[in-house]
């Protein structure tokens, strides 16, 4: 894992178990982005100068205040040239926000001023797919305004944060560990976000699965299939089933009215579909 020092902003190869902060934020595009080939090939007054390189500069600033030597930032830590790094980028990315001591969300259309719930319901970090386990994944996540404001964090804002993502409170505060949840529900929540590229709708779910598999950018919607085939092999929960019009569901959208489905346990499933006289309850999921 490659790691930026929050003090010289110069890159650094962890080689051993190192306190970090994480950036979750939106991209800009990539041209205006500080990527690794800028810190280690650009010289410094011309990559500063990019629109990117404000919001690395402010996150530095926040971990080095709150104590941290290092913070990982996607889009200047990865070598996004190699196709192997990025593989393992993207299928230990939960696992790095997880393990990160605080995520920074920064929000550059927000103002401390504003009217919170609306601004926050309304910006378009909620909307994106990779934002779904940067929310989820690490215990402590603090929000930023386009100042830099520190506007709140996960658990203060665990009530606006259910009614605009649709996950449950008791996850958000961590009370309770997303797995715990069924496949349909967890799908749910990417039900309405959307990705850049249709592969990384599936690729963006992995780590809230328990999922690695290759990465194979050009497979386009074959991706969320093999992701649902990948969760079947390590999962018999049946609300993978419940969107209802076939076996496979091509997108997450279809999982949109899934909450609250509930899964049971595969033998009590198997044992009460035979019994004489079921009617399934309505919460039920069962494949059809």
């Amino acid at each position: 894992m490659r790691l930026l020092n929050t003090d010289t902003l110069k890159l650094e190869t962890s080689t051993g178990v190192q306190p970090y902060a994480i950036l979750s934020h939106r991209w800009l595009k990539d041209n205006e982005e500080v990527s690794f080939q800028d810190l280690q090939h650009t010289p410094e007054p011309i990559y500063q100068s990019k629109n990117g390189f404000a919001k690395i500069r402010g996150a530095c600033d926040q971990a080095f205040r709150a104590g941290l030597k290092y913070i990982w930032i996607d889009t200047c830590c990865i070598d996004k040239t190699s196709s192997a790094e990025l593989s393992e980028a993207i299928n230990s990315m939960y696992a790095w926000y997880q393990d990160s001591a605080a995520c920074y969300v920064y929000l550059p259309k927000v103002d401390a001023n504003m009217d919170l719930p609306s601004a926050l319901e309304n910006d378009e970090w909620f909307q994106r797919g990779w934002t779904l386990q940067e929310l989820i994944a690490p215990d402590i996540v603090y929000f930023f305004d386009e100042n830099w404001n520190k506007i709140g964090s996960k658990t203060t804002f665990a009530s606006i944060l259910h009614e605009i993502t649709g996950i449950r409170k008791d996850i958000l505060i961590g009370k309770s560990h997303p797995r715990t949840t069924s496949i349909a529900e967890r799908m749910s929540w990417a039900a309405k976000r959307k990705t850049q590229k249709v592969e990384d709708r599936a690729y963006s779910l992995m780590g809230l699965f328990d999922i690695h598999m290759p990465i194979i950018y050009g497979e386009g919607e074959k991706a969320f299939k093999r992701l649902q085939l990948e969760i079947m092999k390590l999962s018999d929960d049946q609300t993978i089933f419940a969107w209802h019009r076939g076996v496979l569901a091509p997108t997450p959208e279809f999982f949109s009215q899934a909450d609250p489905l509930v899964a049971m346990d595969h033998s009590f499933f198997i044992d009460t579909l035979t019994a004489e006289n079921f009617i399934p309850p309505s919460n039920w999921a069962i494949p059809s």
